[in-house]
């Protein structure tokens, strides 16, 4: 079971947190500061930290940029009652993954943690599935119900971009930057042309589908139970 550290120096906000990860089918385990925080890590395999900012002692802006600097890169998911861009901006210079402010939405936090959680997968395993599709980066293969495919680089990369954040859409632009570098001299049309290849390699999966968003470029379309 995916364990959860809480770090928050409130104690009715830690048990709150517990609670609600804890139904979510979570372990959760809390600190009120960045020491026992620490302590806790020294002792228990922890997955994912839910990080409040403003605490006693060493605050969590500060905490995180201590993880990053130890080349820790646990995910972390920081919470604030700031709300002002540059807040939000000084949470993720720090080096946390994503940000909240209280109070939270229970439902949007929990869809936020198992992104992270399943990101942090994908790094670590080079490896994602998607149902019964199975895509390895170093490999660069995909593998479905029914068969194995060795992809070109750039197919495969774009692929593995784009079911990396499922249902989230890319402008061609930001696929154009990300896959073929901002020094290329590729226009937006190359993605097109892959985008096109990699439908017709698998228009017969039913694990996700390549949607054109008009006006705005492209997203991977999966079914939720399958993320």
């Amino acid at each position: 079971m995916l364990h959860i550290l809480i770090v928050d120096d409130d104690k009715n906000t830690r048990r709150y947190l517990s609670a609600v990860l804890s139904d979510a089918g979570y372990t959760t385990s809390c600190a009120d500061c960045a020491k026992k925080a620490l302590d806790i890590m020294e002792k228990i395999n922890i997955d994912l930290m839910v990080l409040d900012v403003m605490m006693p002692g060493m605050d969590g802006c500060c905490f995180a940029k201590l993880l990053r600097s130890c080349n820790n890169d646990i995910p972390i998911l920081m919470l604030s009652a700031r709300q002002l861009p540059e807040d939000v901006k000084q949470g993720f210079l720090s080096g946390t993954d994503d940000y909240m402010t209280k109070p939270v939405d229970e439902a949007v936090m929990l869809l936020r943690i198992k992104a992270l959680l399943r990101r942090a997968k994908i790094i670590s395993e080079r490896q994602l599935t998607i149902g019964s599709t199975i895509l390895d980066y170093d490999a660069l293969t995909v593998k479905t119900q029914k068969k194995e495919q060795l992809l070109p680089q750039k197919e495969f990369y774009l692929l593995y971009k784009l079911l990396s954040y499922p249902n989230k859409i890319f402008t061609r632009m930001q696929l154009m930057e990300d896959i073929w570098g901002p020094a290329s001299d590729s226009t937006d049309a190359t993605v097109s042309v892959h985008i096109n290849r990699l439908r017709k390699r698998f228009e017969g999966c039913t694990d996700f589908t390549i949607v054109t968003i008009r006006g705005l470029g492209y997203k991977a379309q999966v079914e939720e139970e399958l993320v």
